[in-house]
């Protein structure tokens, strides 16, 4: 997969990257990678489904992976963050 097809989720507004994942598609992609960090993972979830159920109703979910990734704060500490990776193909 390209880096081409995913989509980093997060602090705009959902229909920024709906729009985005939709684009994509729509540009002949056939699988379309949504990722998300933090708080930002209720947003990625709400992407994937107004992108199925609204805009491009022939695409489907794959694969959901779900993990906990470390960050470095500004202080230098680690500090675990969850992600998901949201697979859409068309």
């Amino acid at each position: 997969m390209t880096g081409d097809n995913i989509v980093f989720v997060g602090k705009k507004g959902t229909m920024a990257y709906v729009l985005a994942v939709v684009t994509q598609m729509n540009q002949g992609a056939k699988i379309i990678q949504i990722k998300a960090r933090g708080r930002a993972i209720s947003r990625a979830v709400d992407v994937a489904e107004i992108v199925r159920n609204k805009f491009v109703i022939e695409s489907k979910i794959d694969n959901i992976n779900i993990s906990t990734e470390e960050i470095k704060t500004e202080e230098g500490t680690p500090l675990k963050v969850s992600a998901i990776e949201i697979t859409l193909s068309k």
